[in-house]
């Protein structure tokens, strides 16, 4: 039986970070408000780097089961 993983956690952490970084979009400083753009660039970057390595994992593995399988 294949079970779902738990994301609960990890979108918890993810709103409550979105809000924070909407929090500091209204700051009056302009290096703090103006930093907030480059954040969520990163962290997007970071999500697609993530997923990329994923699938690349994904092809190993599944190469790795041909050749162990003899094809």
């Amino acid at each position: 039986m294949f079970i779902q993983p738990d994301h609960t956690y990890r979108d918890i952490q993810e709103k409550s970070f979105q809000q924070w970084l909407d929090e500091m979009e209204q700051h009056e400083d302009l290096a703090v408000s103006g930093g907030v753009k480059l954040a969520r660039e990163y962290v997007q970057h970071l999500k697609d780097e993530i997923k990329r390595q994923e699938e690349s994992n994904q092809l190993k593995i599944d190469y790795m089961k041909k050749l162990k399988n003899g094809r």
